[in-house]
């Protein structure tokens, strides 16, 4: 991975629902079309809210993942607003 394709990383640990899937609405909003965001969070709802969003977003959800009580979720930006 070069450094065009660093991924920007939101540790969303210990926020409970809705804030990690506000933050993660916001931080998507702020990324340019192909860049990857990187979201960290522990909110067991986040696992279904998350997916959702971006769905509804129309991003692309690339790698989710769980270790212990986080999950990580890898997310392409693929439009403009």
């Amino acid at each position: 991975m070069d450094a065009a394709e660093k991924p920007v990383e939101l540790d969303l640990t210990g926020l409970k629902c809705p804030l990690p899937v506000l933050r993660t609405r916001k931080a998507l909003r702020r990324l340019d079309p192909g860049e990857l965001l990187v979201v960290v969070c522990t909110d067991p709802l986040a696992a279904i809210d998350i997916p959702h969003l971006v769905r509804e977003e129309g991003d692309a959800l690339v790698a989710q993942d769980r270790a212990g009580t986080a999950m990580r979720f890898t997310i392409r930006r693929s439009r403009l607003r």
